[in-house]
């Protein structure tokens, strides 16, 4: 049994609405495991259900701090997860992803994708920043191994790529696959941050929140899930990403 409920992109979710989605639905879902002929149940959580804000990088032992409806939905329904004694012969994984790509993508990737095929400049170079990324094709490697090996221990995995990237090296790759010089400028980034906050209230591409996540740094570590499925992710960062890019054309 997989449960994944997404996040909202258009912002017309009520708060509650992620309380029931994330969490009520939740609770119901795994009441029924427990009590049904099902021995697997993965729960797709979120590394916001951890922390909006990573400062290094973020484990499996780091101490779950949310700070968005989602993330304190996400984490309520872990908790709720942990709480239960686990019936003979059953097994529950707990996935915190991080940012998830592939065709069909939507989102900042795709705002990069425009700005780089119009052959427009990427203002941002200044910020020196590291993100974490996860393509679909080492989420569902992930998934797989999960189902099909029994001695995987139940618990909480996140789930990354291998390599963490710049935004700067995105716009590297967007250009690669593309077939496009880059163009990168070194506006200090004071500046930007200033034209972000005066944006905040205007339907423009740029705003505080945006800025935010194109430039922050964070790190997701992948080493839990790596050693105990006993396999190397079978798509690197940069290949997972040209691959995404590639689908953007089609």
């Amino acid at each position: 049994m997989l449960v994944t409920v997404r996040h909202d992109l258009k912002k017309v979710i009520s708060p509650q609405d992620y309380y029931e989605a994330n969490f009520e639905l939740t609770r119901q879902l795994f009441d029924s495991f427990l009590h049904s002929e099902a021995s697997v149940f993965i729960f797709m959580s979120t590394v916001k259900a951890v922390a909006d804000v990573v400062d290094g990088v973020l484990n499996e032992e780091s101490i779950p701090n949310p700070k968005t409806h989602y993330g304190i939905a996400k984490r309520q329904a872990e908790e709720y997860i942990l709480s239960k004694d686990l019936p003979l012969g059953k097994r529950v994984y707990i996935l915190r992803p991080c940012m998830i790509h592939g065709p069909g993508n939507k989102g900042n990737l795709n705002l990069l994708y425009q700005l780089v095929a119009k052959g427009l400049p990427w203002p941002l170079g200044a910020f020196d920043n590291k993100r974490s990324f996860l393509s679909i094709d080492n989420l569902c490697f992930s998934i797989k191994e999960l189902l099909e090996n029994e001695n995987i221990s139940s618990g909480i995995y996140n789930v990354a790529d291998d390599e963490a990237l710049s935004t700067n090296e995105l716009i590297a790759l967007l250009g690669q696959s593309l077939a496009k010089k880059n163009r990168i400028l070194n506006i200090p980034s004071l500046w930007i941050k200033r034209i972000a906050k005066l944006c905040d209230n205007l339907n423009l591409p740029l705003n505080s929140e945006r800025l935010q996540k194109l430039t922050e740094n964070y790190v997701v570590s992948n080493d839990k899930i790596v050693k105990a499925i006993g396999k190397p992710l079978p798509v690197s960062s940069r290949e997972g990403l040209l691959r995404t890019f590639q689908s953007f054309k089609e």
